[in-house]
């Protein structure tokens, strides 16, 4: 049976290398982002592609493009809840509450309302199950210096996870996270430059490929039904992140 994938903020940097590497592996994939100009490039350039052009902020944009793919395909089996946004760094009382809505906003009612379209589908569904994957960061452990909101979002991820897993568990869904250190990205590429570290000064740090987060991402949802990677962190090896601080 042909499986399928949905995966948000599909358009550019891990969530549009993700979805080539299942395409590549055969899979259908449903491409969710705000901007549908790049959904469209990746259609017509594979026939397994379905362009999910939605807000992941938004209920309702969120419920139809999952109705579209379950039209589709008839089923859902694996979400990559990946949609994400960052702040530059700023201390706590000189951000905007604005920018802080917007973090949470994107990081975690998104993911929220993703996670819920994909567990309703997936416990109503003929065989009933699947499973989730979100994007975490290593932020959900330790915080860069200047990130309260981008580090508060994610701690919030681990903590639905948590719940989704435990949850899930009637229903043969299953919820694990990744948690990515320096993979190369276009929102990522000023990092080459020098990002603030615990001492107060500005250093650059290794990177790793944005593929090996694609490859590991796929490995997750390859598992067996009843097997699970809860927790899986994918970093540059020599990066300030064991140790930090």
């Amino acid at each position: 049976m042909d499986r399928s994938i949905i995966i948000t903020g599909a358009s550019s940097g891990i969530g549009r290398v993700t979805a080539l590497e299942f395409l590549a592996a055969g899979w259908r994939v449903g491409l969710v982002a705000r901007r549908a100009e790049p959904l469209q490039a990746l259609v017509q350039a594979h026939d397994r592609a379905l362009a999910l052009h939605c807000d992941v902020t938004q209920e309702a944009e969120v419920d139809a493009a999952f109705d579209t793919a379950m039209q589709a395909w008839g089923r859902i089996d694996v979400l990559f809840n990946n949609a994400g946004v960052g702040l530059k760094s700023v201390l706590p009382d000189e951000m905007e509450v604005a920018q802080w809505h917007r973090v949470m906003n994107t990081n975690v009612t998104g993911m929220f309302l993703s996670a819920r379209a994909a567990f309703s589908r997936m416990r109503h569904q003929d065989p009933q199950g699947g499973r989730i994957i979100n994007n975490g960061s290593v932020s959900a452990h330790v915080p860069r210096p200047g990130s309260i909101a981008y580090t508060a979002s994610k701690h919030a991820v681990t903590g639905m996870t948590r719940s989704l897993s435990l949850d899930g568990r009637p229903f043969n869904i299953t919820c694990g996270q990744i948690d990515i250190g320096n993979a190369m990205t276009d929102m990522a590429a000023g990092q080459r430059k020098g990002v603030p570290q615990a001492d107060g000064s500005i250093r650059p740090e290794p990177m790793i490929d944005a593929a090996e987060v694609a490859a590991s991402v796929r490995h997750m949802a390859d598992l067996p039904a009843g097997t699970n990677i809860q927790f899986m962190t994918v970093m540059a090896a020599a990066m300030p992140y064991i140790g930090r601080g």
